[in-house]
């Protein structure tokens, strides 16, 4: 199998990668870069050549895996994109989403090539999706030669997917993003045990130890905690959050509390892609029962679209819950101005539920000391960092654990590593190293070639 990792760099970013395995070639996601912009954010889709794919794989519709798939799929037009069946309704949605985005930065930022794709080609990459239900096997034939190809619930967001491909003697398994755990609104990943001949695996918190003291739901405990003592102090509480899964799984939590009586009544507002998600859900639980969803918790929290007449520095008149995207703070989204409003004043709260990239400002704000200056560049905003500011373990990737577990289980001969920083990639190598020493293990250096 020849594997090629077209992301221009060894992070979680873009995320993309080319695999060719007997007479097929196979493109594995196809992601925007969440911290650059324009063609720097782009996989490097010219060491494809022009209709040479068979298949294109979409693990999940967050955009560092979806974002760039209309670009790929420009010169691939005979190729079928294989997802679930959640990512079959959630992929054009959040594609829009990323045009309608791109439009407004082109306007407001003066990024003279966006947007990168046009309507017409979302439209296409729609036509071209093929169902791939979670546990069904479908054989794929080219001139006789012949492929496997099933997917396994992920367990990351709702319809995320790992993949098993089989080629003759040969299984390959990709986890994609992965969590083991049961979210409230997810069960946990369920993947074969295998053996496998090689995985492809993610590796976001390969640089995170595991604390024994912290579960999902001490941690939802200590969440609603900081919450309650923000709104005493009359006080509002910034909760960034992707706009799909980790806002509606919050949002979970959070009706789960109030319906217990744990969490004080407040007034609770989201920004618009994640609560035009909750539609999506509602129809993707009705119809499928993947998911654990229900609208009506939006009526029964009373949640509020965002104001937008949100400045830097002045504090919300009306104190609530703030449950806004992006998770990391990405410059000009709801949550980054709610954080340059709410940042300077100490009976607020910032409250992470997820990974942060540490040189996006989210991730740079979670590392700050208090009073420490921080720079919201594309507000033209200084603020002292007074807002109490914590993070919370609630995040939708596996610990570094239980991927070494499913490792060990799997009994690979090879390990392929993806989507994570160095010093995460640079952990599983020395775990793997010292614990199955006959396992290679293979950190891809962006676009180049490799042979596994």
């Amino acid at each position: 199998m020849k594997v090629v990792d077209l992301s221009k760099a060894q992070d979680v970013g873009s995320s993309c990668m080319l695999l060719e395995i007997g007479s097929f070639k196979i493109l594995v996601d196809a992601g925007l870069h969440p911290k650059k912009v324009g063609a720097d954010a782009v996989p490097n889709f010219s060491l494809i050549k022009p209709h040479s794919l068979d298949y294109i794989i979409l693990t999940h519709c967050h955009l560092d895996h979806l974002g760039a798939l209309p670009l790929a799929f420009r010169k691939q037009k005979d190729a079928k994109i294989l997802t679930s069946v959640p990512s079959m309704t959630l992929a054009p949605r959040m594609l829009r989403n990323s045009y309608q985005v791109m439009l407004r930065q082109k306007k407001e930022e003066n990024i003279e090539e966006y947007p990168l794709y046009t309507r017409m080609d979302i439209n296409d990459v729609e036509k071209a999706l093929m169902s791939m239900p979670y546990g069904v096997t479908k054989t794929f034939d080219k001139f006789g030669d012949k492929l496997k190809i099933t997917f396994y619930s992920s367990g990351h967001i709702p319809g995320a997917a790992g993949c098993l491909i089989e080629y003759k003697h040969r299984k390959i398994f990709i986890t994609g993003d992965v969590l083991f755990e049961d979210q409230l609104t997810l069960p946990g990943a369920q993947f074969p045990e295998g053996p496998f001949d090689t995985i492809i695996m993610e590796t976001t918190r390969g640089a995170t130890p595991r604390n024994d003291e912290k579960t999902r739901s001490s941690e939802i405990d200590r969440l609603i905690k900081v919450i309650n003592h923000t709104l005493e102090r009359n006080g509002s509480c910034l909760i960034p959050a992707f706009a799909l899964g980790r806002m509606q799984e919050i949002l979970s939590v959070l009706h789960a509390a109030k319906a217990a009586g744990k969490l004080r009544s407040c007034p609770i507002f989201c920004s618009g892609l994640g609560l035009d998600l909750v539609d999506y859900f509602e129809n993707i639980a009705k119809k499928t029962g993947l998911i654990h969803f229900r609208k009506r918790i939006i009526t029964q929290l009373k949640v509020k679209s965002l104001r937008l007449d949100v400045r830097p520095g002045e504090d919300m008149q009306e104190k609530g819950i703030y449950l806004l995207s992006s998770g990391m703070l990405i410059e000009n989204t709801p949550s980054y101005l709610m954080a340059a409003a709410l940042i300077n004043h100490h009976h607020n709260s910032i409250c992470f539920v997820g990974y942060c990239d540490p040189e996006t400002p989210g991730g740079i704000i979670q590392n700050a000391m208090q009073e420490e200056e921080f720079l919201f560049k594309t507000l033209d905003y200084v603020s002292k960092v007074r807002a109490v500011v914590e993070k919370f373990d609630l995040t939708g990737h596996a610990e570094r654990d239980e991927l070494m577990d499913f490792v060990v289980k799997g009994n690979p001969r090879a390990v392929v590593l993806t989507h994570g920083d160095p010093p995460a990639r640079e952990w599983f190598m020395n775990s793997i190293a010292q614990n199955l020493p006959e396992v290679k293990v293979i950190n891809p250096i962006p676009e180049l070639e490799i042979f596994v």
